[in-house]
């Protein structure tokens, strides 16, 4: 199997996918209840994260999550996807919108979406504190930019180890790893999605936010004022809560 990954449960399949600042931890909050909620929940690390090294060859997040669902024998899935995992989410959905059945999207990233000046000057720092060797700073900076004011010390702490987890990992990479971007046609997108957002996250995921619903068929978005880019850190219980109506309504279990 390409993907580290846990599954546990039964009824309709429901698959977490990650941001690129965490992995598949960063779901804990969510996963037993979600498994009592009567879902077959299936949580993976993409490549460079967690428990998945990178290849020496490049790679696609999206056919890598298709493959592992293959080798579960699971037909269609609802997603959950935080940040680039809602990227990958989308791919997922519009290169086989028939394997999807529901979308939430928490704070999503969009391919070709031309970054803001505050998110280029993020991407800077970040690049600077890494060629200087200072990892340590460059967690920091992570942590800082990607929780909001609601989040607790356990969870910065909790960011901080997946953060550092990552990097460490990708540092290693071997020569010739790397993501294959695949383009995407959104209008191909059926399935009903949840699209999630916070007044405290950087302006780029707010801006994609609020054009998600013009550009998927049947969407619908909502702002939680408390939040920031990872909310389902922030206030895990809130969140929790938010999924599970959101999965009612949508994929009913049971």
């Amino acid at each position: 199997m390409t993907l580290a990954y846990d599954a546990s449960g039964d009824g309709p399949a429901l698959v977490l996918l990650h941001s690129a600042v965490c992995d598949r931890r960063m779901w804990d909050p969510q996963w037993p209840v979600l498994v009592d909620a009567g879902y077959r929940v299936v949580r993976c690390d993409f490549r460079g994260f967690g428990g998945t090294p990178l290849p020496d060859r490049r790679h696609n997040d999206a056919e890598d999550v298709l493959e592992l669902l293959d080798a579960l024998g699971i037909e269609q899935a609802a997603l959950i996807g935080a940040s680039y995992g809602g990227q990958v989410a989308m791919e997922i959905a519009a290169r086989r919108p028939d394997r999807v059945s529901a979308m939430a999207l928490l704070c999503a990233s969009l391919p070709g979406h031309e970054p803001t000046d505050e998110l280029r000057a993020f991407r800077e720092r970040e690049d600077a504190l890494l060629e200087a060797g200072d990892i340590a700073g460059a967690v920091e900076l992570n942590v800082d930019t990607w929780l909001g004011p609601d989040a607790d010390e356990a969870a910065r702490e909790k960011l901080r180890g997946m953060q550092r987890r990552a990097f460490d990992v990708q540092l290693a990479a071997p020569e010739g790893a790397g993501r294959n971007k695949v383009e995407i046609d959104l209008s191909t997108i059926k399935a009903p999605c949840l699209v999630v957002s916070g007044p405290h996250d950087v302006a780029d995921f707010r801006q994609i936010a609020a054009r998600l619903p013009g550009l998927l068929a049947d969407a619908r978005h909502l702002e939680l004022p408390w939040a920031g880019h990872l909310p389902n850190l922030e206030r895990p219980a809130a969140v929790t809560d938010l999924l599970t109506d959101f999965l009612r309504e949508t994929v009913p279990a049971g």
